[in-house]
Parts: structure tokens; sequence; C-alpha cells
């Protein structure tokens, strides 16, 4: 195996080469076929090979050398590459995007004959701008029994993700003169700056193993309301304790604001009932967000959001004056998909797949790098690697040289929140490990444990 990995690292072997198959091989080494095809998959969860039905062995095409067992982690160079991201990277790790493989097409493609066929002419019509009745029906029902929200079907509105959502909630604040949303230390730099982009000012919060220090909110000067992610709280994973959850309804109650409260991931707890959301407290002080994102897939831009009574008519009035919205026949297999039953089994048979994929990493890391510390709660699709003092940027740099995606946590760090209490600068991975598929998922491990010092 040296001799294959030393000929691909110094280019007598190109990127693409066709290699001899596993019988040729053995035979003219006069070694066990089995020994070959051995070496060949040992190579190829290393990185040096590629092997598809049909198409061969051949040497895989990189971005950049492969690091050889023993060798030093790279450190930052003017040559070396940046970070991979998951179009085209090798493994994806990257957080936020549940297996696609696994969608289940056959049984949406049910749905959607059945929905179809039933569907009332006035169906393909423009339509109630809120979104269809019967997703907004079926998703009434769902979010009452699963995530406990106070909820009936008027006061649900269908939007195209979370990111529509939160745009539309923006400008529905700023309409009222709300010039300053709170938001958390560590989260999606893409919502601050849709928020940012509203006229909004992001001041961030602190942080600590209790979730977000919602006592800090009186001493945000104008703020109007405030983004968490209560049960999960991304991307560290920590959940919001129950009387921190009590302090922000006290906060929204006292001065009149909101709480946006994003359950992204909230069907997926691995080591208890999953808590329920935080709109159950006060359904008139939260706005409630959901999204088909991580439970089915991102395609299928169709998100959900829960908003108190008087918001109704403001977030309709928002929403009608962009096209930006989910199709009908999405939304009926959707309202399809859920009152079936389809929608829970599913949920129901990935939960078992990530809490699998979960236990699979903290037992590798367990084994091969014993010294990293896997943190954050046993739920959703991520988990946080505490890495040594100092070493991230090197670890994401020999990521990217193995063609591994992921990131690290400081790319969430709100980018004025260093000096708050409970903010250290900490160096640590945030691994998604709902990418990958089946086929993928422990040459990924493979990678990343290949990279951890």
């Amino acid at each position: 195996m040296e001799a294959l990995r030393e000929a691909v690292r110094s280019g007598r072997l190109a990127p693409g080469t066709r290699l001899p198959s596993s019988r040729v091989l053995a035979a003219d080494l006069s070694v066990a076929r089995n020994t070959v095809a051995d070496a060949y998959a040992e190579l190829a969860a290393e990185g040096w090979l590629t092997s598809r039905q049909g198409s061969g062995t051949r040497v895989a095409r990189r971005t950049a050398p492969r690091r050889a067992v023993g060798e030093p982690l790279p450190g930052p160079s003017p040559s070396a590459p940046g970070p991979v991201r998951g179009a085209n990277a090798r493994y994806d790790l990257l957080p936020g995007s549940p297996t696609l493989a696994a969608f289940p097409r056959a049984q949406w493609l049910a749905a959607a004959r059945r929905a179809v066929t039933a569907a009332p002419n006035d169906a393909f019509g423009y339509g109630d701008p809120r979104g269809r009745i019967e997703l907004r029906t079926a998703l009434a029902g769902y979010l009452a029994r699963a995530r406990g929200v106070r909820v009936d079907p008027d006061r649900v509105i269908v939007c195209a993700g979370f990111v529509h959502g939160l745009r539309l909630i923006g400008s529905v604040l700023g309409a009222r003169g709300v010039r300053t949303v709170a938001v958390e230390a560590y989260g999606v730099p893409q919502y601050r700056s849709l928020l940012t982009d509203a006229g909004l000012h992001t001041p961030g919060l602190p942080l600590d193993g209790d979730g977000t220090v919602t006592s800090a909110l009186p001493g945000v000067r104008g703020a109007g309301a405030v983004l968490l992610t209560p049960a999960h709280q991304f991307p560290t994973g920590v959940p919001l304790t129950p009387r921190r959850r009590a302090a922000v309804v006290d906060w929204a109650r006292g001065t009149g604001g909101l709480v946006l409260e994003d359950d992204y991931d909230g069907e997926f707890r691995y080591d208890r009932q999953p808590v329920g959301a935080l709109q159950s407290l006060d359904p008139e002080r939260v706005v409630y967000f959901g999204t088909a994102s991580k439970s089915l897939a991102p395609g299928l831009r169709i998100g959900w959001m829960v908003v108190p009574r008087a918001m109704v008519a403001e977030v309709v009035a928002a929403k009608g004056h962009s096209d930006w919205a989910p199709g009908a026949i999405g939304q009926l297999t959707l309202a399809e998909f859920i009152a079936s039953g389809a929608y829970d089994r599913h949920v129901r048979a990935m939960r078992l797949r990530y809490r699998r994929r979960r236990d699979q990493l903290v037992d590798a890391i367990a084994e091969r790098a014993p010294g990293i510390r896997v943190t954050g709660i046993a739920a959703g699709l991520h988990a946080v690697l505490e890495l040594p003092p100092g070493t991230e940027e090197s670890v994401t740099s020999a990521a990217a040289w193995q063609g591994l995606a992921v990131d690290g946590l400081r790319s969430y760090v709100h980018e004025d929140a260093a000096g708050l209490p409970g903010v250290r600068k900490r160096a640590a991975l945030v691994v998604g490990y709902g990418t990958p598929p089946d086929s993928a998922w422990h040459g990924a491990l493979d990678a990343l444990c290949r990279v951890l010092p």
C-alpha cells in the first residue's frame, strides 16, 4: 500500500488513472485477491483512490496532496487550500443538512398522487397568502402533539424556509419601530446579516452551560425582540434551562417584546423525550419557526411560522409583497404526508439513524482521539468536538488537505461577542453527522479522526 501511496503522492500515478482489477493485480503479485481488495478499500477510505461499480478503481482527483501517515499536520501557507465546502469535498461533515439519500421518495410520491387527486380546483390558484388550509391544519395538529405548540390553523403562516420567515418578521418589526433584535453569541452569521440588512441592530447575548444568558436582556438597550434556539442551541448544542425559558418570557411580557424561537431540529433528541417548544409558555409573545429542512430535505423549501394573533395581518401583508413562497403542490403533498402518518414514521426512523451515527461518532473519537471531548446534548444533526487551545485553524486546514468539509466553531461567533461573559475563545469543530450518505459515513469518520490532534 505504501508503494501505491508514494506513486500517487509523487505524481507517477496521475489523478483519474485506472488501476488493475483486484483479480489481475493479485495474480501479478502472487498474493490473495482479498489482500488486494482490502488494500484498495483502505486506500479509498484514506482518499487516495475512488471505486465505482462499472468504472473500476482509479486514482482520486484531489485539490491538494494527501498527508501520509506519520507526517505532521500541514500549517498555513500561501499555497495551502482554503476551507473545502460540501459541494467540492470528498467527505461532507458540514452541519445543517439531513441525509438526503434517505428522503422517502416512494412515500412522498404516493402522498403527492393522493393530494393532487383530491385537491379542489382552487388549490392551483393564488390562494390564501398564509398558505394552503390543508397544510396549516395538518401542521397545527402535528405541532400541538409533537412540540407542545399552542396553535390553531389561522395563526400558521407557511413560508419558503426559515430565512424567508425571518425576513418577513424582520420587516414587520422594522415597521413597528423596533431597531434592535438581540441574538445569541454563537449562531448562523447569515441570520444576523439578514436582520442587519433589514436595518436592525443585533447585539449578542452571553452563553454558558445553561444556554443563552437571558438575564442579560434587560441590559440590552432598546431590544424589541430576541432570536433564540432554545431546544438545542446552534451550534454549541446546549438547551435553554426551564428557569431561563421563564425569564425570557417574563422579559417579553414586561417590555412588550417578542421571542423569535427557531426550533430547527426539535424533533431529534436521543437521550430523552424532546423538550417542548418555548412558545407554549406564552403564544402571544413568541413567534415559533419550524421547517421541513432537517426532518425531510431543504430542497422542499417549506417552512412555517406560528405567530401571535395580533401579528397575523401584519405578517400576511409583508408576505403579500413577495412572490417567494412554496408551491401549492408541495404544500398539499406535505399536508397529506403528515395526515397519513408518514411524516411521524419518517421522523422516528431518522431519529434512530441519527442516534446511531452520533453514537458511532462518539465511540470513534473515544477510541482514536481520546483527548477530544464531544460536547452538547445528544440531539440534532451535529456535535461539537472540543480541541486543544490554539489548534482549530491547523485542524481545519488539515481537514481541507484531506478533502474533508468541516466547520470550526469560530465560524459562528458573533463578531461583537468576543468580550462577553461566558464567551471564550474556544477551539472546536462543529461536525454535522447527518449529511454523508451511508456509503461515505465510515470514510468520513476515518478522515475526521486522522486530522484530530
